[in-house]
C-alpha cells in the first residue's frame, strides 16, 4: 500500500469515528448544560468554593467568575513551581525559574500549553499532576462554559442571564471531561502508554554518557492534553515521544481525542438554540475547512522536491516512521486547526507551505473544529459576521438566530477579532526589532522570522505548539508569550460574553420572507468565505515574509 492511500485511508477512518460520536457526544452535552439537577459529588465542590449553582449571573458576574477563577489558578501554579524543590515526588529538581513559572502558569491555565521547557528534565510527579493536569480539566471546562453562556445568549430572550458559571464549570469537569479522560487513558495504556509514579532510571550509555529517562502518569494527563485541546506533553517530544504516543493507532486516537467535543459541541449549539439545522450549518463550515487543509497539508508533504523527497517518499524530516507522512499530516493541522498544540512531529522542519498551513490554521481563530468551546464561540463570532456583511449586500438589518446584530452587537464582534491579530503582530515586530532575538533563533531570513511569528502566532491563540528552532527560554519570550497567552484568551472572552448578554436581552424576532437561511449550504459558503477573508486580509504581509516566502524559494 502506498503511503499516499494509507494517509487517506487513516483520514477516512478518522472521519467515521467522529461522524459516529457527533450525535450521542452532542445530545449528552447539552443535557448536561441544560439540567437542573446537581451530581453528589458536585454538591460537595460548591461547598467547598461557597458556591450557590442554581443563582442565575448577568454577563459581568459570570466573567467576574471566569477571571477570579483563572486568576487563582495562575498564582496556584505559579506557587507550585517556585516550591517544586521542597515538594514531595519532585524527583531531585529544582524550583522553577520566575520567569519561566510565569509563563507555564499563564499557559496552562490560558489552555494554550505552551511549554519553554523539558518536562521530563524539570517537571516532579506532584507539578505534572497536581498543578498542569488538574489545569488540562478546568482550562478546557472554562472555555466549553463560555460557549455554552454565548448559546445561551442566543437561545434566550427579555434576560440578560447567561447560567451560573460555577455550575457550568464543575459539570464540564465532572460529567464530561473526567469521565471521558478515563476512558481514553484505559486505551492509551492497553496500547503501550506508560502510566506510574516511577523515578528516573538509568537506560544504557548513549554517545558516551548515561542516558536517563523517568516514568510519570502519562497516559492520564496524555488523554486530557488531546481532550481537552490543550497540548502540554509529559516529555519534551510531546507526543513523538513512544511514551505518550507508541504507535499509528494511538496516534489516529490522540487526533480523535482532539476533534471529537469541538465537533460535537455543534450538535450542542443546535439542540440548546432548538434547531439542530444550524448546528449542521457550522459543523458543515468547520468540516469544510478541516478537510481542505488536511488534503493541502497532505499535498505539500508527499510532493517529491528533490533526490531526497524520492527516495523517503516525501518529506520525512522531523516525522516519526511509524506515523508516516499521512499520520503526522493529519495530526499537525488537527492541532494547529484546534488551540491543542500537541505535535507528532516537528513543524518547523515541515516543507516551507506546510508550515504556513499550520500557521495559517492558528490564525484563522482555531475554529474549525476550534478548542473545547473557544472553537464554538470563534466560529458563532464569524457567523455573526458573515450575517452582517449579507444584510448590508442586500439592504436589510441583519439578524442571526431571532436576533438583531445592531450597532452594539458589532462593536463587540470587532473587537474580539481585532484583540488577537493585534497581539500576534505587534508582539512579533517588538522582537523581531530587539538585537537579542536574533541569538534565539536558529534560523535566518525567511524561516528565522517565521519561527517568531509562528511562537506569537501560537501564544496569542492559545496553541501552544512551537515551530522547535526557536529558544524561547530567555526573560524576554518567557514574559511576552505568557502575556500573549493571557490577553489572547481572557480580553476575548469579554466581548463573548458582553455579546451574549447583549443578545439575551432582545426580543426575538419572527422570520420573514427576506431572512437569511442560516442553515442552508448557501449560508455555509458564505461562513466559509469570511473566515478565510478575515484572516487573509490580517495576517497575508506577514506570512509572505515567512512561510510563503520559504515555499516559493523552495
Amino acid at each position: 500500500m502506498s503511503p499516499v492511500v494509507a494517509g487517506v485511508l487513516q483520514f477516512a477512518a478518522l472521519a467515521v469515528a467522529l461522524g459516529l460520536a457527533y450525535r450521542p457526544l452532542g445530545d449528552y452535552m447539552a443535557r448536561v448544560y441544560s439540567s437542573d439537577k446537581h451530581l453528589r459529588v458536585e454538591k460537595w465542590i460548591y461547598k467547598a468554593v461557597g458556591a450557590n449553582p442554581t443563582t442565575e449571573m448577568r454577563w459581568p458576574a459570570y466573567l467576574r467568575g471566569v477571571l477570579a477563577f483563572s486568576l487563582v489558578s495562575v498564582l496556584f501554579l505559579y506557587l507550585m513551581q517556585r516550591l517544586q524543590g521542597s515538594l514531595p515526588g519532585s524527583l531531585g529538581f529544582v524550583s522553577i525559574p520566575a520567569d519561566q513559572a510565569f509563563n507555564t502558569a499563564a499557559s496552562f491555565v490560558a489552555n494554550t500549553n505552551w511549554q519553554s521547557y523539558s518536562g521530563e528534565q524539570a517537571m516532579g510527579h506532584v507539578v505534572q499532576t497536581g498543578g498542569l493536569a488538574v489545569q488540562n480539566f478546568v482550562s478546557a471546562a472554562v472555555g466549553i462554559a463560555v460557549a455554552v453562556a454565548l448559546v445561551r445568549g442566543f437561545a434566550r430572550s427579555r434576560t440578560g442571564e447567561l447560567g451560573n458559571f460555577w455550575a457550568d464549570l464543575v459539570r464540564g469537569t465532572v460529567r464530561i471531561l473526567l469521565p471521558v479522560s478515563v476512558l481514553g487513558a484505559i486505551v492509551l495504556v492497553a496500547c503501550g502508554a506508560i502510566q506510574n509514579f516511577s523515578g528516573i532510571h538509568e537506560v544504557g550509555q548513549f554517545m558516551g554518557g548515561s542516558q536517563q529517562w523517568n516514568g510519570g502518569a502519562v497516559a492520564s494527563q496524555e488523554a486530557i492534553k488531546e481532550l481537552g485541546t490543550n497540548g502540554g506533553g509529559y516529555f519534551n517530544a510531546n507526543s513523538a515521544h513512544p511514551f505518550e504516543n507508541p504507535n499509528g493507532f494511538t496516534n489516529l486516537f490522540e487526533v480523535f481525542l482532539i476533534l471529537v467535543i469541538p465537533f460535537a459541541l455543534t450538535r450542542t449549539f443546535g439542540r440548546m438554540v432548538g434547531s439542530v439545522k444550524q448546528g449542521y450549518a457550522i459543523l458543515a463550515t468547520m468540516v469544510t475547512i478541516w478537510v481542505g487543509f488536511t488534503a493541502l497539508m497532505m499535498w505539500t508533504e508527499f510532493h517529491h522536491g528533490g533526490p531526497a523527497f524520492d527516495l523517503a517518499g516525501g518529506a520525512m524530516e522531523g516525522k516519526e516512521n511509524r506515523f508516516g507522512i499521512g499520520g503526522s499530516s493529519i495530526f499537525a493541522v488537527a492541532t494547529t486547526l484546534t488551540s491543542t498544540g500537541a505535535v507528532d512531529a516537528f513543524h518547523s522542519s515541515l516543507t516551507g507551505f506546510g508550515g504556513g498551513i499550520t500557521m495559517l490554521g492558528m490564525q484563522l481563530g482555531e475554529i474549525a473544529p476550534g478548542g473545547t468551546g473557544s472553537g464554538l464561540y470563534g466560529m458563532l463570532i464569524m457567523a455573526v459576521i458573515a450575517v452582517f456583511i449579507a444584510g448590508l449586500m442586500v439592504g436589510r438589518t441583519p439578524e442571526y438566530l431571532g436576533k438583531k446584530i445592531g450597532t452594539r452587537e458589532i462593536k463587540f464582534v470587532a473587537c474580539y477579532i481585532l484583540v488577537t491579530p493585534a497581539l500576534v503582530l505587534i508582539f512579533t515586530a517588538v522582537a523581531m526589532a530587539m538585537p537579542s532575538t536574533l541569538t534565539s533563533m536558529t534560523n535566518t531570513g525567511a524561516h528565522g522570522f517565521s519561527e517568531v511569528l509562528y511562537a506569537y502566532t501560537s501564544g496569542a491563540n492559545n496553541n501552544g505548539s512551537a515551530f522547535a528552532g526557536l529558544n524561547a527560554n530567555t526573560p524576554w519570550f518567557n514574559t511576552s508569550i505568557g502575556l500573549a497567552m493571557l490577553l489572547g484568551r481572557f480580553v476575548p472572552m469579554v466581548f463573548v460574553l458582553a455579546l451574549a448578554g447583549s443578545l439575551a436581552e432582545q426580543t426575538p424576532i419572527p422570520e420573514t420572507a427576506g431572512t437569511l437561511r442560516t442553515n442552508k449550504p448557501l449560508f455555509t459558503g458564505l461562513l466559509v468565505g469570511t473566515v478565510m477573508i478575515v484572516a487573509g486580509l490580517t495576517y497575508f504581509p506577514a506570512l509572505a515574509l515567512g512561510p510563503l516566502a520559504e515555499g516559493l524559494a523552495s
